[in-house]
């Protein structure tokens, strides 16, 4: 399996950098080729749908996922959001945490990410991919140029 982690401090209170890493079109910014769309009705929590949509040219694959897990930070406790891939061609999971520091806010994303048909051997390029590619996402999120 792919994993991967990122981690990232921000002075962004947390319920700001929050609202901004589960922006989830703000996502589209920093993928490659892909566009973001929410397929259920608001508000967004435990159930929502959202579709990464990867395409070049002809080829193109869909990478649908659920909310599985929606807890947004409070005083005290921090955010938590968990992701399950439900695609054909990528599965896996994602869970972000958002924690409150001081006036500002750490954020750890951890995703196991697989693509069907993919050798196992190549799991290491796969999360160092991931890794690049999900934190320039992250980066530009919380400057607020999603991906940029």
């Amino acid at each position: 399996m792919a994993v991967f982690r990122i981690g990232r401090t921000t002075e962004l209170a947390a319920a700001e950098c929050w609202r901004r890493v589960t922006d989830w079109p703000a996502h589209s910014a920093g993928v490659p080729l892909t566009s973001v769309s929410v397929t259920t009705p608001g508000p967004v929590g435990v159930g929502t749908v959202f579709v990464a949509r990867t395409a070049a040219g002809p080829a193109a694959f869909d990478d649908p996922m659920e909310i599985v897990r929606w807890e947004p930070p409070a005083p005290g406790r921090a955010g938590a959001c968990r992701l399950e891939k439900r695609g054909r061609t990528v599965t896996g999971w994602a869970e972000i945490e958002v924690r409150a520091v001081g006036t500002g806010s750490v954020v750890l994303w951890v995703e196991d990410l697989r693509v069907r048909g993919l050798p196992r051997a190549l799991d290491p390029l796969l999360a160092h991919a991931g890794r690049l590619v999900f934190g320039r996402t992250l980066d530009g999120l919380l400057a607020g140029r999603a991906g940029q």
